[in-house]
């Protein structure tokens, strides 16, 4: 397993992963049962992340992660909204792809 790092924020340690993507995902380093990214380390030693689905569900040698800007508390303060204050996006009009 890749050695894990400190969060810059609340210097937890996390777990970073490879995204389907190609993009880096930070997880929590212990599997959690309700997480909802599949982790697991490929053939070449990286370690690997995707969005379990219905088409591809989580196979046996993925376990289940969180993503650390779920858990992180210096993340979820930041991401409260100040009282009176409305978040937009919960309005807008999802547009068919």
């Amino acid at each position: 397993m890749k050695p894990l790092v400190p969060c810059r924020d609340c210097r937890r340690p996390i777990l970073w992963t490879i995204t389907e993507a190609g993009k880096r995902l930070a997880v929590d380093p212990e599997p959690d049962p309700d997480g909802n990214t599949a982790v697991h380390r490929d053939g070449t030693g990286a370690v690997r992340s995707r969005r379990p689905s219905d088409e591809l569900p989580l196979c046996g040698w993925e376990r289940l992660h969180k993503p650390h800007i779920a858990t992180c508390p210096h993340r979820t303060q930041q991401l409260a909204l100040p009282a009176g204050v409305t978040r937009l996006a919960d309005y807008r009009r999802k547009r068919p792809r």
